[in-house]
């Protein structure tokens, strides 16, 4: 399987404080054991180190996530992710620019989206978006 995991479960991952027995953080868990093709895109590298502080937080932010393969956007997914976004709006969903480029990202490169935020769940909804339960 082909999984792209976003920011909401990385940041769940990566906390000291983890609580454990988070259903997204042990699926995250499994998918890394079964050597799952688990894979990252640069908008949810960078919102990870900007809501993480401190230079031992970014090293091991860095050094954990940077042996992932990076789906990189390309023009064609910029202009697919807004067409997303118009295509929501006129159904009555607000989604986010970035939300609608990591959506765009994971139908593109055909991978399943972990994540813990609801605002995918109604994308996939009306589009081909996949989630990972």
């Amino acid at each position: 399987m082909r999984v792209l995991v976003d920011t909401s479960v990385w940041s769940l991952a990566l906390r000291r404080d983890n609580p454990g027995n988070i259903p997204a953080v042990t699926v995250l868990g499994r998918l890394l054991a079964q050597n799952d093709l688990v894979v990252i895109t640069g908008v949810i590298l960078q919102e990870l180190l900007q809501g993480f502080s401190g230079p031992r937080d970014r090293r091991l932010i860095i050094e954990k996530l940077s042996s992932l393969p990076l789906l990189v956007p390309d023009l064609d997914d910029h202009i697919h992710a807004a067409e997303l976004r118009n295509r929501c709006r006129r159904k009555g969903i607000q989604v986010g620019t970035i939300d609608a480029l990591i959506a765009r990202l994971a139908m593109a490169h055909d991978c399943s989206l972990l994540t813990t935020d609801k605002d995918f769940q109604a994308i996939a909804v009306i589009t081909e978006l996949r989630l990972v339960n």
